[in-house]
Order: C-alpha cells, then structure tokens, then sequence
C-alpha cells in the first residue's frame, strides 16, 4: 500500500474510492484494484494474492464509513469524527520517503494494517488537512436533486453545494421554474378572489 509518485493526492484517492463504493456498493474487485492502480499502487500489492477478495470487502466497509464523513456538512461532528478514526487507526505520525516519492507524512500503521485501516487512517490525515488549511468543510455531498454525488471543493468563495456547474445551473433552473409556478398560483388566486368580490359586490348592489 504506496502512493503514486506523479499527481498523487491522497484526498483524490479517498474521494474517487468512497465515490465509487457509494455508487456501487457491490464494487468488485477488480474495479477496486483498477482505482487503486490509477493512484499508483504498487502493481506487487494489487495481485489477488496480496489483494484478495477478503481484503477488497475492508476496504469496500471503509470505504462507506469514509463516504458517510464526506457527505457530512457540520464542522465540529466532521472533526470529532476525524478524531475518532485517528483514535482507532491511526500511530504516531511519521515522515517517510519511499518509492520515488518526496517526503510526506504516515499516520497508518504500516505493514500491520489491513487495506481498510490504511484506507482509514489515510483517508482521516488527508481531510484533517483539508479542514485546517481551509478552516471549514472542504468536500460535501452534491444538494442536487437526485444527485448525491461526493466532491471535493476547498476552493475560495462560500460553501460549495453541488459537484458540478451542470448540477448548479440544473438547480438554478427548477428554483426558477419553481418561483414562476409560485408566482403564477399566486395571480392567479388573487384573480379568482378579485372576481368574487366583484360578483358579491354586484350581487350587493342589486338587492339594494
């Protein structure tokens, strides 16, 4: 269990892995072994000897635990959250260089741990970063609509809420289409009512 020695980034591999698992809860694998290849896992740690099917329903467990944490919008239950998977997975932080790679921190317990503790204690390090370099949730859960889809988003402005500008603008849309069906509903009852107070007031003047 290494790193990618070109663009790696330990939250991407967190946010693709737990995405994936979301949307596919039965994720072989196979698939499992071609997202951690495509984040440079060392090809010798992914053969069904070493990553084998028991391992593959760890990380799949992890996976929805991490996925729950990234769906959740609240600051302090995120780091009591983060707390807690340090408390359980994680040993003392460590620098290391390996494989090519520059110099960068461990929390993991190395060797001794399975494919769902690393991908715990990994996946907790990158989004404790996260959350003190932007000093706020910097990933969510799409708001969109039948959407959900998992994100990162540590960019600046206000919060982000949907995965991608097609969901923002979907959603910008049906507001809009929601407010004009307000509005309409609305002149329209206010016609309606102006009616009937007319009749009623014709009615009145008639029994005068």
């Amino acid at each position: 269990m290494t790193d990618s020695t070109q663009g790696f980034s330990a939250a991407g591999r967190l946010l693709d892995l737990a995405e994936a698992v979301r949307a596919d809860p039965d994720l072989p694998r196979t698939g499992l072994t071609a997202l951690l290849a495509r984040h440079g896992e060392n090809p010798a740690d992914l053969t069904p000897d070493a990553f084998t099917e028991a391992a593959a329903a760890d990380l799949r467990t992890a996976a929805r635990r991490m996925a729950d944490l990234l769906a959740e919008p609240d600051e302090d239950r995120a780091a009591e959250a983060l707390n807690a998977l340090f408390a359980q997975y994680a040993t003392r932080p460590r620098l290391t260089r390996h494989d090519g790679h520059p110099w960068h921190l461990h929390v993991d317990r190395g060797d001794e741990a399975g494919w769902g503790e690393w991908f715990l204690a990994s996946g907790a390090l990158a989004l404790a970063q996260l959350l003190t370099e932007h000093g706020r949730i910097a990933w969510g859960a799409c708001a969109a609509a039948g959407c959900g889809r998992l994100f990162l988003g540590g960019g600046p402005g206000s919060t982000r809420r949907y995965c991608s500008g097609t969901c923002a603008t979907r959603e910008r849309v049906a507001a809009h289409r929601r407010r004009k069906r307000a509005e309409a509903g609305a002149a329209e009852a206010a016609g309606a009512e102006a009616v009937g107070a007319a009749g009623a007031a014709g009615q009145a003047g008639a029994a005068g």
